[in-house]
């Protein structure tokens, strides 16, 4: 039976509890959801030693094997040594210990990512390799966080259900010389996009820049290569999505073209600014929780404290949050159960 088991000290370290007694599952980072396919041998190993021979590819990207009996855990954790150091240490740069006791924590979920543009022709960065140097600065860590990266505004890495998205975008330029009138990136970018183009007397295409996502259609599309990426990568920045009973919602804009060096920048300080709502308690709560508690402009000042922002960044002035609340009015409650941030008396 599980009752005389530390459940909770298991699931800090990435064991989740089965509804059979005495069995759980491991689950095994891949940040970027991208790794070298010989580690799939540790997890055959793994699945057909000390598992029930099946294998679950995780929601958030991670390997799972199901069925390990409590009693084996240690073993497992044992043999999984080399698999953490490889992927953490070597590959991601993180600065922790190696240890045989498994992953030290599970505050920071597996950051999620779509193939990126190492294969993916809508792609407009390589989504492993930002996780890669993202992964040190959320983990290890007792604080939640949750990330979804996509390759292009499709956000097939579902960044908006998520407490951060990052979402690459391009700014295009366009040779007037090349463009041959055929319309294919209007028709293109009406239909997937947001319309912005359209074409001129001269059979040339206008764009109105105000709206434009940065998804890169227009040069997918165009025969010509009339329409081209600048070298430059950008990124949208989303905040505050979540999944669950009470109140889900999707993401919003926080900041639109922000570089590289931003998106680390404001990761970079998650773990401050959850730490200072939560009165330095590792307490597991989404990130929209901890925005909703700090409010909005409290957020962005501490997310953004010591960030430079490029030119071409855009921050979002206010956010107007659009929740589906399962219970009607279930916000509205006494003042004294309201959520306070920061640190208490």
């Amino acid at each position: 039976m599980n009752c005389d088991i530390n459940i909770k000290q298991l699931q800090k370290n990435c064991w989740r509890q089965s509804k059979v007694p005495g069995e759980f599952m491991l689950q095994l980072r891949v940040p970027g959801s991208l790794i070298e396919a010989k580690h799939l041998e540790r997890v055959v190993y793994i699945a057909n030693t000390w598992g029930n021979g099946l294998f679950h590819v995780g929601m958030r990207h991670t390997l799972n094997v199901p069925g390990v009996k409590y009693e084996n855990i240690p073993a497992v954790n044992a043999y999984i040594k080399d698999y953490i150091s490889q992927v953490e240490n070597e590959m991601c740069g993180v600065e922790m210990e190696e240890s045989e006791n498994g992953y030290p924590t599970i505050g920071a979920r597996n950051i999620m990512a779509c193939i990126g543009n190492r294969h993916c022709i809508l792609a407009n960065y390589n989504t492993q390799e930002l996780a890669k140097k993202i992964e040190p600065l959320i983990f290890p860590s007792h604080y939640h966080i949750k990330i979804g990266m996509s390759g292009c505004p499709n956000d097939c890495g579902k960044g908006q259900c998520n407490d951060f998205g990052i979402i690459g975008q391009a700014k295009m330029d366009y040779v007037y010389d090349r463009c041959i009138g055929c319309g294919q990136c209007v028709e293109a970018c009406k239909k997937h996009a947001t319309g912005v183009l359209a074409m001129t007397e001269d059979k040339k295409v206008a764009k109105d820049a105000c709206c434009c996502l940065g998804c890169g259609e227009c040069a997918v599309v165009c025969p010509a290569g009339a329409w081209v990426r600048q070298p430059k990568k950008f990124f949208r920045i989303t905040i505050g999505g979540r999944t669950g009973k009470h109140t889900p919602r999707l993401g919003k804009t926080f900041i639109n073209f922000a570089t590289e060096e931003v998106v680390l920048g404001v990761l970079g300080n998650w773990q401050k600014f959850s730490a200072w709502v939560l009165d330095y308690k590792p307490v597991y709560m989404h990130g929209g929780h901890l925005i909703d508690m700090a409010g909005y402009e409290k957020f962005k000042e501490m997310i953004l404290d010591g960030v430079e922002l490029n030119p071409e960044a855009k921050v979002a002035q206010r956010i107007m949050w659009a929740e589906s609340e399962m219970r009607g009015q279930i916000n509205v409650i006494p003042i004294g159960e309201h959520p306070v941030a920061g640190p208490q008396q």
